[in-house]
């Protein structure tokens, strides 16, 4: 199988810019019994890294719901391969696919699809039953973990129930959904954009959009009701989506990926306060679930590892 595809992993077109493709499989899981994918216990499996920040979303929101023991999680080895995702029994990884013996990750894309001819990432969502890939875009996979397997938890964990009216509450979906409209192709996609670029030109139209994102958010946490997070005093969806990026800013993304006009420790003061907030909570409300899924010598380790390489990690 490593001839198939050698090129997926080339990620800037022709013109310099890196534009990321479509997540190719875009099913939902549903609390209905009757749907294609109806939410059961360790029905379903959640592939990811711990390097990715993409796959960092689902396991942050998989934790903070407490649905460890109904979706089981396979980790990868956080350094990208030539043949992609692999599993190596370093850094917390698994040695093989515990469900099939594969080696790498792309194995299990074409077990679902033996025509594939995309990128093959993380997360993946495994449907064990159908042995088919339901998803593999984190922004709908954890909307699915918000809500969709609730009957299978206790009261205190269900979306209802949660302080705020949840992590996506429909008093607060309108600016929600207002701020992911720029803060993912600016911040969370735009980090990439910068450090995938092969022309100055392509560089520079993405470095300055992107810390201009940064300065609207300190810009934002300043606004009475945005504290202490982004939207008052619970946590939203905004705030993981943007967490997992901050995250990594300073140790990889400022050298690495060459977003470098500020930092987040030195130069955004109410962004490091956010974010060190949410990285120590411990109580009711996270049950340390940012710190546990956030593992900086990993991310250091990964996106090093690939700086000598013709392409740096992507999910």
């Amino acid at each position: 199988m490593s001839g198939q595809n050698t090129n997926i992993y080339k990620h800037a077109d022709s013109d310099g810019h890196f534009r990321r493709k479509e997540s190719a499989f875009r099913s939902f899981i549903s609390r209905d019994a009757s749907s294609e994918f109806p939410a059961e216990k360790d029905r379903y499996v959640l592939y990811i890294n711990y390097g990715c920040p993409w796959a960092h979303r689902a396991n942050l929101v998989r934790t903070l719901k407490g649905l460890q023991d109904i979706i089981p999680m396979v980790v990868l080895d956080p350094e990208l391969g030539p043949d992609g995702w692999f599993f190596s029994g370093r850094w917390g990884s698994a040695e093989k696919d515990p469900l099939y013996g594969f080696k790498y990750l792309k194995e299990l894309y074409f077990k679902a699809d033996p025509q594939y001819e995309g990128r093959y990432t993380v997360p993946t969502l495994w449907d064990k039953k159908k042995e088919t890939i339901v998803s593999n875009e984190s922004s709908e996979i954890i909307r699915m973990l918000y809500t969709e397997f609730d009957h299978l938890l206790s009261p205190k964990l269900r979306e209802a129930n949660r302080p705020g009216g949840g992590f996506y509450p429909d008093h607060l979906r309108g600016e929600i959904d207002a701020m992911n409209a720029w803060v993912y192709p600016q911040i969370n996609n735009g980090v990439y954009k910068t450090g995938f670029a092969t022309t100055q030109t392509a560089y520079e139209e993405n470095i300055y959009p992107l810390f201009e994102a940064l300065d609207r958010i300190e810009a934002h946490l300043a606004q009475p009701g945005h504290r202490p997070f982004l939207f008052g005093k619970h946590i939203t969806e905004a705030d993981i989506r943007l967490y997992t990026t901050i995250a990594r800013f300073d140790v990889a993304y400022y050298l690495i990926f060459r977003c470098n006009l500020k930092m987040i420790r030195h130069d955004y003061p109410r962004i490091d306060q956010w974010y060190r907030r949410l990285y120590y909570d411990k109580s009711d409300e996270t049950h340390g679930a940012f710190r546990q899924t956030t593992f900086f010598d990993i991310v250091s380790a990964c996106y090093s590892e690939n700086t000598g390489k013709e392409e740096p990690p992507d999910c």
